[in-house]
């Protein structure tokens, strides 16, 4: 299945203070996941931010919040983002089918998120070179795991290239500085 704009959001999970500096390949996983946010932003697509117990991991890191005009993050406590009212509403009200997830700890808040949404019947894409977990072992799991459960993975090039389209959209110049 081919992903397109419309009908596309993306979902930044957890990218905060005290998660951000105990990732394994923190360094890749900034780089891809601002490549990201500013190829979305360049081709129009929404993004939602969560945090998870901001009083205890902090605000999502300023190389990422700094990046979106207008930042405002949705607050939880479940793993889950869909266990947030305001993250399914916000999905909801956007007219979003296609979810793109980057973000931290794979094996955990991303997973647990990319199920609910397949199950809420969502077509959640894991952005692979865009997640990250302490352990890197536990990364490979999640990979498997999202195999296993049929959720698409992609890289954050491709995914871009994707939603592109083509060499002659208006924002191929941009996207290509971007992904080099």
């Amino acid at each position: 299945m081919r992903i397109r704009k419309d009908r596309t959001a993306g979902l930044i999970v957890d990218i905060q203070e005290r998660l951000f500096p105990v990732m394994s390949g923190k360094e890749e996983l900034l780089a891809n996941c601002t490549k990201l946010v500013k190829g979305l932003q360049i081709l129009g697509i929404p993004l939602l931010v969560t945090q998870q117990y901001s009083k205890g991991l902090g605000e999502t890191i300023p190389e990422i919040s700094s990046l979106i005009p207008g930042f405002r993050s949705v607050e939880k406590r479940d793993f889950s983002c869909c266990g947030s009212s305001e993250v399914m509403t916000g999905l909801f009200e956007l007219k979003a089918e296609n979810i793109l997830l980057c973000g931290i700890e794979s094996h955990v808040c991303v997973l647990q998120t990319a199920l609910d949404l397949k199950e809420s019947g969502y077509n959640p894409v894991v952005v692979a070179d865009a997640v990250s977990s302490r352990n890197p072992a536990s990364i490979d799991l999640a990979k498997e795991r999202f195999r296993y459960e049929g959720i698409m993975m992609t890289s954050v090039e491709s995914i871009l290239f994707e939603l592109t389209g083509s060499s002659a959209a208006p924002e191929f110049r941009e996207i290509s500085r971007i992904v080099k």
